[in-house]
């Protein structure tokens, strides 16, 4: 049943986290286990036009979108990153994953998030760069000012000494005007949220328009 799930998570963005959170517990499943699996799939049966929807007078701009919880998790308090790419208003890639360490502030979270998002803009950049494709700066919405600000101002040594360094190739990118990353809008953080956290029902149909290309 999972594993259906997970095949359907190619095309339904919106039960990413909740099918993902479920297949943690595949090895030793509870009843409190399948009874979200059922809830999940009632979900399913009652939204079968929610999906993706391409344009065929879409743009080709590369935009990145980039959130995360915070100790998400209550067995090991580690934090799941969700990033979604859009090419124009095409959504073309997704991606909820938990971290593979505990974070110490919502700051290093958001950061690690940002730089897994950008990790996945480069290889899709070089890929159109090979179909003859140019771009300028790349875009990654953040809704973490502090993140932004350890991103672009080496200076905060104090709130970036403890992250890893093999996640600094965010700001090395940023310095060499590969992208650029700023403050998300508060009516997008919905696109992020989609793949780091459970969807109320308001959020879920702002989803919708946004996968379907009504908004950005």
């Amino acid at each position: 049943m999972i594993g259906s799930l997970l095949y359907l998570t190619a095309t339904r963005l919106d039960i990413q986290f909740a099918v993902g959170l479920c297949a943690h517990f595949q090895a030793s499943p509870r009843e409190s286990h399948r009874t979200v699996v059922k809830r999940i799939l009632r979900y399913i049966k009652f939204t079968p036009e929610f999906g993706l929807w391409y344009s065929a007078d879409s743009s080709l701009s590369l935009l990145g979108f980039s959130d995360s919880d915070h100790a998400g998790c209550r067995l090991d308090r580690k934090s799941t990153s969700g990033i979604c790419q859009f090419l124009g208003t095409s959504l073309v890639f997704w991606s909820s994953r938990k971290q593979s360490s505990v974070a110490t502030s919502t700051c290093e979270v958001e950061y690690v998030a940002a730089a897994s998002c950008c990790s996945q803009i480069l290889w899709m950049l070089a890929t159109l760069r090979d179909y003859g494709l140019t771009y300028g700066r790349i875009l990654i919405l953040c809704d973490s000012s502090s993140a932004i600000g350890v991103a672009k101002n080496p200076v905060l040594h104090s709130r970036a000494k403890h992250i890893d360094v093999r996640y600094h190739f965010l700001r090395d990118n940023y310095e060499k005007d590969i992208i650029d990353i700023v403050k998300m809008a508060s009516e997008n953080q919905v696109v992020g949220e989609g793949v780091d956290k459970a969807l109320i029902k308001g959020e879920i149909e702002g989803l919708k328009c946004t996968e379907s290309g009504l908004s950005s």
